[in-house]
């Protein structure tokens, strides 16, 4: 298990070196975000704008329309309070700034619902222009990062505060815009993202033992969104499970829906956060199954859906 906002840390730190137009810039919380690794071996790059979200994304606005790729390193619950100027300075202009929002989901757990963002994806993909990424480890966080600060204009990657699993064994091949199979399924397909990938992979096993097969797809993008992978998926399996460290409304199980409901309608279940704020909690693990984000929420969603096929 790693914790993805620390190889975050490195990972920036070594793409440092490859890109000298990079700049970091965060909202004096580098020591929680890892972006202060960025900063001790390039402190000419780095700037600490201090407790001023608004100021933070427009200052990285003036910084890539100077050519500069800005990375804007902050809590995620935090940088929505500059939702406007992500708006207007940013998308409306399809700048090409990275916005790195740590603490993402419960991983904040001890902190409760005043810092668990559970809104983001949905306020954030309905921005033009707007890339957004949720990715399942460190290692597909490592490849996708690098591909972001590659493609051209505005991108929003969400990571965790906490320790994940690993979901890849090795370097895969990911691209964003498009989902990665990592299960091939034929009874039901199960659609994640975030630390709920493994779990969804978790979910897979245990519904294999019912003599079920389950696909497990990581949908890292949720915009652009993979629309090829979720029509094939409903064409072969009839049935779909969505599951988002994220609320129901608005975030990947809304954005598959949107799909399926247009192209070739099937049932779908959606594991996520119900309607509600978190809270606090003694453990990352204990809160997620609080808001039953776990392996066997997605079971037996998995199996509600199998009752609903057609």
């Amino acid at each position: 298990m790693k914790s993805i906002r620390e190889e975050f840390g490195k990972v920036l730190t070594s793409l440092g070196a490859k890109y000298s137009n990079l700049v970091v810039l965060d909202a004096d919380c580098g020591s929680h975000t890892k972006s202060k690794n960025f900063s001790q071996k390039y402190p000419e790059r780095f700037f600490n704008i201090g407790i001023s979200e608004q100021d933070l994304v427009g200052i990285a606005a003036g910084l890539a329309a100077c050519g500069k790729i800005p990375i804007v390193s902050c809590y995620s619950m935090f940088l929505m309070r500059a939702w406007e100027q992500i708006r207007n300075t940013i998308g409306r202009a399809n700048l090409n700034v990275k916005l790195i929002a740590t603490h993402a989901g419960a991983s904040p757990h001890a902190d409760g619902s005043s810092h668990q963002c559970f809104e983001d994806l949905s306020i954030m993909r309905v921005i033009p222009n707007m890339t957004v990424i949720a990715p399942a480890d460190s290692k597909s966080m490592a490849l996708l990062l690098e591909e972001a600060i590659d493609l051209n204009g505005p991108i929003y990657m969400r990571l965790g505060r906490d320790e994940v699993h690993d979901v890849y064994d090795s370097n895969p091949h990911l691209e964003i815009g498009k989902a990665n199979t990592i299960v091939d399924g034929s009874d039901v397909s199960i659609i994640a993202s975030g630390v709920l990938v493994y779990e969804a992979l978790t979910a897979s096993q245990m519904l294999k033992r019912d003599g079920v097969s389950a696909s497990v797809i990581d949908l890292h993008t949720i915009k652009p969104i993979d629309t090829n992978i979720i029509v094939n998926e409903s064409r072969k399996t009839g049935a779909l499970v969505t599951a988002e460290e994220h609320s129901v409304i608005g975030g990947l199980g809304s954005s598959v829906s949107e799909i399926v409901v247009s192209e070739y309608p099937v049932p779908v279940e959606m594991v996520g956060v119900k309607n509600r704020f978190g809270e606090s909690s003694l453990s990352y693990r204990e809160l997620l199954l609080k808001l039953g984000l776990t392996a066997s929420s997605i079971y037996h969603a998995a199996r509600r859906v199998l009752l609903r096929k057609r």
